[in-house]
């Protein structure tokens, strides 16, 4: 079975080893303790596909708790009811949260473009046609 180190991971994932342990003390990650006084930390696949699956959950803009909560469904025993329920839950209220922030967004380009619009019509009345087209 495949082992990692924090450094392995860290360098595969393009993380820094901070952003590794921060994501242990989440309970994202459980590696086990090797060495003198348990100071290292080995990985197994399971944790490299759970950081995998984390890195996909913030991707997609979910928050680490809801990640994590997400991920430990698949810890638990198989009950894919269960799982795809919750993440179908969880996947729809931040769609929805990305539905309004995109109404804001829109919102406010629409006000630009109308202050735009305002801003060139005052300028085509106070500038003669031909200092227009040189700005």
């Amino acid at each position: 079975m495949a082992t990692y180190t924090i450094s392995d991971l860290a360098r595969e994932f393009d993380l820094t080893t901070r952003a590794m342990r921060f994501y242990e003390d989440m309970g994202l990650l459980r590696p086990e303790r090797a060495g003198p006084g348990g100071r290292s930390r080995v990985y197994s696949g399971r944790d490299r596909t759970r950081l995998k699956l984390t890195l996909r959950a913030k991707r997609l803009g979910l928050s680490l708790n809801e990640a994590k909560e997400i991920i430990d469904l698949y810890d638990s025993p198989r009950d894919t009811g269960v799982q795809l329920r919750k993440f179908l839950e969880v996947l729809a209220l931040h769609r929805k949260q990305l539905e309004a922030q995109m109404r804001d967004l829109q919102a406010n380009l629409d006000e630009v473009r109308e202050h735009e619009r305002e801003a060139r019509e005052l300028l085509a009345k106070i500038e003669p046609p031909n200092a227009q087209s040189s700005a």
